[in-house]
């Protein structure tokens, strides 16, 4: 596989962009491979709804998040953004605590659009979530 990332970031410089609704969530991003981001999120309080388990919306922020994080990181940052345009998920477990980690992988890298398919796991790498988001490539004025 060629080089997918338009540079060779570390973890720390993505931290440091995305401190957001991923930081008030507990999102962390754990590694940078060649052709994928991996980031965990933490099932508590702030990501738990009323019955006890992971929010879907919670699951989807991580989606979104990993999923607009890696795009970002292909493009030219001085001349491009990358935004969503849409995205889905199935949730297809249920999880009550510890952490649920997410990778973001390219299913398509276009120079307007990308998808970016991103797998949901919990600790024992059981499916929770599968999502696919779609970014629009968008020149900066």
């Amino acid at each position: 596989m060629t080089q997918l990332w338009f540079h060779p970031y570390s973890l720390d410089q993505i931290h440091f962009r995305c401190q957001t609704l991923a930081s008030q969530l507990g999102i962390e991003f754990i590694e940078l491979g060649d052709g994928y981001l991996k980031g965990r999120m933490p099932v508590d309080e702030r990501t738990r709804q009323p019955f006890g388990i992971l929010h879907g919306g919670a699951s989807v922020a991580l989606a979104e998040t990993l999923g607009s994080v890696a795009a970002g990181l292909v493009i030219d940052p001085s001349k491009y953004r990358a935004v969503g345009q849409e995205i889905n998920a199935n949730h297809v477990r249920a999880i009550a605590k510890g952490f649920v980690i997410g990778t973001a992988r390219p299913i398509h890298i276009g120079k307007r659009s990308h998808v970016w398919e991103i797998r949901i796991v919990d600790e024992q790498e059981r499916l929770v979530c599968i999502s696919r988001i779609t970014m629009a490539v968008l020149e900066v004025t």
